[in-house]
């Protein structure tokens, strides 16, 4: 079947960013900055949790600080590797790919 490996690949990449999404609600410093970065609300952020975007956003979050990434790797039972997978599978998958940026 055409596509099943793409979506089990897209699933999994999503599922890593949910991950993500959970890590930095944990640390509410690290989600403050999240949201800073992003220029999503809480309320925003709220609503589109499952979205491609935010999810890509997270993982560009993660990706972009290497202690940041090696905690969350190592909470989630992860390879950084899996990590960095999963960012270029959202951020090449289509879709929409960039959160709103407040400027």
């Amino acid at each position: 079947m055409t596509g099943t490996g793409n979506d089990a690949e897209r699933d999994a990449a999503e599922t890593v960013g949910l991950q993500g999404l959970v890590f930095l609600l944990s640390e509410p410093h690290h989600l403050e900055r999240f949201l800073a970065e992003t220029g999503l609300t809480a309320d925003e952020l709220a609503a589109n949790a499952q979205e491609t975007h935010v999810l890509e956003a997270v993982l560009n979050q993660l990706m972009a600080n290497e202690a940041l990434l090696l905690a969350f790797a190592a909470n989630a039972g992860l390879a950084p590797e899996e990590v960095a997978r999963a960012h270029d599978h959202l951020s090449t998958g289509g879709g929409r790919k960039r959160p709103h940026v407040s400027t």
